[in-house]
């Protein structure tokens, strides 16, 4: 049987660590793993591409994870690789089964049919998100914070960015980090970089943070710098610190995380 002809496998597309947080944050982490489940047969890729950051965002998770525990808010996280469907595009958005990721091929991916490519989307996209909508609902969440990491080169492209800020048309939280930020690191931190509003990146924040009116950001670290545990931690700190600061200005209630 072929993958594509798996019509009733279960693929776990939302792994949810700490519900029952009760700052009034939600955490996403949509591109947490690059889990390649046997339904999907690893869409002919080689274990180079299937580590590479094409498949995920290397880091993020761990990052996310102690902001978690940080913050004593619930965590939503990518239970599969992007490239079987990235969570943080739309089922109608090209990107979300990618046939071209980054500088590589994705076979499996190549000329699905609308009905292999709808089949995906019930399969991780939309339980991803109902996952994502009921704790929003369950914890009376007043912030949605999602966390990606990038890759230092990309495309030959050097980039010097090292933390991202990311918000489309509702700034609010963005605004009071980067402020915040300003004088607290010594790192290069970016409204909008790596990518922006134009990129596509935003899906996620504006299903559940613009549908809601509720503040929310993205958060984009370079990759090279949170390598080791060690990083992870310190990186996750540093943006704990920010954070709070920041929500304590923006949602006062969320202030006690």
């Amino acid at each position: 049987m072929t993958p594509e002809n798996q019509i009733n496998a279960v693929v776990e597309s939302a792994i949810v660590t700490r519900p029952a947080g009760a700052s009034g944050i939600v955490l996403v982490c949509e591109h947490a793993s690059n889990h390649f489940p046997e339904t999907f047969g690893g869409l002919g890729l080689d274990d180079t591409v299937r580590g590479s950051h094409a498949a995920w965002d290397p880091g993020a998770l761990a990052v996310a994870e102690h902001l978690s525990e940080m913050l004593e808010a619930p965590l939503v996280a990518g239970g599969v690789s992007r490239l079987i469907y990235d969570c943080n595009r739309p089922p109608e958005a090209a990107s979300a089964i990618p046939e071209r990721s980054e500088a590589f091929d994705i076979p499996g991916n190549i000329g699905l049919s609308a009905e292999s490519k709808q089949r995906r989307a019930r399969q991780i996209y939309d339980p991803f998100h109902a996952t994502v909508s009921e704790l929003l609902d369950e914890t009376h969440a007043q912030v949605i914070i999602t966390v990606h990491s990038f890759t230092r080169v990309y495309l030959g492209k050097t980039r010097d960015v090292e933390v991202g800020v990311l918000h489309d048309a509702d700034s609010r939280l963005a605004d009071a980090m980067l402020e915040i930020a300003g004088d607290h690191t010594s790192l290069l931190v970016a409204r909008n970089q790596p990518y922006g509003p134009g990129d596509g990146v935003m899906h996620t924040l504006k299903r559940h943070g613009v549908g809601r009116g509720i503040p929310h950001v993205m958060l984009e670290m370079r990759n090279d710098l949170i390598a080791t545990p060690k990083d992870q931690k310190d990186i996750a700190a540093m943006l704990a610190g920010w954070l709070k600061q920041a929500l304590a200005s923006v949602v006062p209630d969320t202030s006690r995380a």
